[in-house]
């Protein structure tokens, strides 16, 4: 009896429905917290969770509010350590701990899910030789073949991505703002996994997702469109950010089933998939869902923190949604072109503001570690 009210409720689970139309759901949080306590074995196991995402911010706060780091960190600050050699030493055994978790799902889908993802730190956003040096130690170090290094989207990033994939490492690719920012992402992944590919590597060995950062892109261009002030304008509010994650997918499906692709994925290479990032909803004018609805289907992830995991459980609607209403959207992104909004330097703008953020976040990290 108990057996059957649990298939019950986890078949009137949207967060479980969404699975079946080929989304997974990560979670965008990582602790000790949610290790000890269990409470990352419960999202895998009642949500249908599939994998962890993890930044400087993440870590800083779970650092600052976990009792879990206490005598680690008390252990640390007593050896010659640098600062951030010690985070490194916390953060590592958390990030292996949740793989082990995810190693079921990950031998499940046959290394196409069950991932968990630690970052470069942040200070390197905009060098290329010491990223790939750092990529390569923290893949060796966390040692599981379901770790994802996450590198930016800078043009120095890009091409620390486009050579660690080249070395089979499998890597998150994250601070994508702009349909330009993904497209030299992508372009990057089928470079790299072809000098892979041409020296022997196994091509299923690697993965990549391409982290593409909602939330903050409606709230800069809902600036820029209050200040214009036309009606036009101000009905393409809330708009801009869904309206680029769906084009951002035409372009996967060109890209990734198209004749570009078709040799590498012959030979059982895989896409890189597109990961919706940034979705809980900053306006509260807007549903609390706005970035998870819209935006499911095939081949893709949405990462998501805690409150919008609730909030989809409670009152999310599960249908495929990412390649409906294309015209429209087509429509919309145009709109915003013709006004004036160039989206393009608005992506620019975010990822420059986006690595100046995570940089703080590290700062305090390392402070706490003194």
């Amino acid at each position: 009896m108990q057996r059957d009210a649990f298939v019950q409720k986890a078949s009137s689970n949207p967060l479980v429905k969404v699975k079946r139309f080929g989304q997974s759901l990560w979670l965008d949080n990582l602790s000790r917290t949610l290790l000890h306590e269990g409470g990352l074995k419960r999202y895998v196991e009642e949500d249908g969770i599939s994998g962890v995402t993890s930044n400087p911010a993440i870590f800083q706060k779970a650092i600052a509010d976990s009792p879990y780091y206490k005598d680690d960190l008390a252990r640390l600050r007593q050896t010659d350590l640098s600062l951030e050699a010690r985070f490194e030493a916390l953060a590592v055994p958390d990030v292996q701990a949740a793989c082990d978790l995810l190693r079921p799902v990950w031998e499940d889908t046959h290394g196409d899910d069950g991932y968990v993802s630690l970052e470069v730190s942040p200070t390197l956003a905009y060098d290329e030789e010491n990223t790939v040096s750092a990529g390569k130690r923290l893949h060796a170090t966390v040692n599981r073949p379901n770790v994802l290094i996450k590198v930016p989207a800078t043009p120095q990033g890009i091409l620390a991505f486009e050579t660690l994939t080249a070395h089979g490492i499998s890597v998150n690719v994250t601070l994508i703002f702009s349909l330009h920012h993904y497209m030299q992402v992508a372009e990057a992944y089928i470079r790299g996994l072809k000098h892979w590919i041409s020296g022997g590597g196994d091509p299923r060995r690697v993965k990549s997702v391409a982290s593409i950062f909602l939330s903050r892109v409606d709230t800069l261009v809902d600036k820029k469109l209050d200040a214009i002030g036309t009606p036009q304008a101000l009905n393409l509010r809330g708009k801009s950010a869904v309206a680029m994650s769906k084009l951002v997918y035409q372009r996967y499906l060109e890209l990734f089933h198209g004749p570009l692709f078709a040799e590498l994925k012959a030979k059982g290479a895989r896409p890189q998939n597109p990961l919706w990032a940034s979705t809980g909803t900053k306006n509260p004018a807007y549903s609390d869902v706005m970035y998870v609805e819209p935006l499911i289907g095939p081949e893709t992830v949405n990462t998501l923190p805690d409150a919008t995991i609730a909030l989809f459980r409670d009152h999310g609607k599960a249908t495929a949604s990412i390649d409906t209403d294309i015209e429209q959207t087509r429509h919309d992104y145009l709109a915003l072109e013709q006004i004036g909004i160039n989206m393009r330097d608005v992506g620019d703008e975010l990822q420059r503001d986006g690595v100046r953020l995570f940089q703080e976040a590290f700062d305090k990290l390392l402070a706490a570690m003194k």
